[in-house]
């Protein structure tokens, strides 16, 4: 009998959030095949139907969260229309009762550790992170065309610079909360992206 397309989809959903919640609980390097098969109900058979190792499993989590990360990223930026106000739309990313901040986090920093060593996931996070370049170039392009922006600013280069200050804050906000509360994490964010599109101005 051929596959099911819905119900192999739906499987394989299974398989990815019982593999994100495990793998945030426990760690990459803590958590087996064996783990997800108890996790998700399933024998080492039937999860080997759909991802026959540990790498190609964990591969297709991190790139399920990334995709949900940077869809979420999206459509929180879409609901501002000042260009300014869509740059510093992300800061939900931290806030410490977010179920995703809750769950990203670990998958985050877990896999950035692994991309040190392995061309494969630094290609997945590379990817990630020039997904939330073009994004982020979006709103400095149009800042530039109603004259909020400097024209000087390389939207390129100044949204590499707004997105290395998210990353930054989060990791001494998710990292180091009792020295970096979400307060800071925002006035930082606040001040940090302000500061990068009027240096431009500056220089003029």
């Amino acid at each position: 009998m051929p596959p099911i397309p819905e119900l192999q989809k739906i499987r394989t959903s299974h398989i990815i959030e019982t593999a994100l919640t495990t793998i945030s609980t426990h760690g990459c390097a803590n958590v087996t095949m064996a783990d997800i098969c108890r996790a998700a109900g399933m024998s080492k058979g039937g999860l080997a139907h759909y991802y026959q190792s540990k790498k190609s499993l964990f591969m297709a989590v991190f790139k399920e969260f990334f995709q949900r990360i940077f869809q979420r990223g999206k459509e929180t930026m879409a609901g501002y229309s000042n260009p300014l106000d869509q740059l510093l739309s992300f800061g939900w990313l931290y806030d410490a009762s977010d179920p995703e901040a809750t769950l990203g986090y670990p998958i985050l920093f877990d896999f950035m550790s692994i991309a040190v060593h392995d061309d494969e996931y630094r290609e997945i996070f590379s990817n990630w992170i020039n997904n939330w370049i073009n994004l982020l170039k979006q709103p400095i392009v149009e800042g530039q065309k109603q004259k909020l922006f400097s024209r000087d600013m390389d939207p390129d280069a100044t949204a590499r610079s707004i997105s290395a200050v998210y990353q930054g804050i989060a990791t001494r906000w998710y990292l180091s909360p009792e020295h970096h509360s979400t307060e800071w994490a925002l006035d930082t964010l606040k001040r940090g992206v302000t500061g990068i599109l009027t240096s431009y101005d500056h220089r003029q």
